[in-house]
């Protein structure tokens, strides 16, 4: 069975970017992710939705700015 629910580290390695970058992402909301206890993961879809975002295909309103932008 697949994995549902993807730590920060395992989706940084699907995305190419560092678990530093994706705890980023989700902190700027760009990057949907749920609490599990203590914890958050990324739910596997929205690796997929991130990226339709970055190719202009997704909804604009969630991306805001470049990458690493505070």
């Amino acid at each position: 069975m697949d994995k549902l629910l993807l730590t920060a580290e395992e989706a940084g390695e699907v995305l190419s970017l560092s678990r530093t970058v994706v705890y980023e992402l989700m902190a700027k909301g760009l990057l949907e992710s749920v609490a599990v206890g203590r914890s958050r993961r990324v739910p596997v879809e929205a690796l997929s939705a991130f990226v339709q975002v970055l190719r202009g295909l997704g909804p604009p309103q969630q991306v805001s700015g470049r990458l690493g932008e505070g």
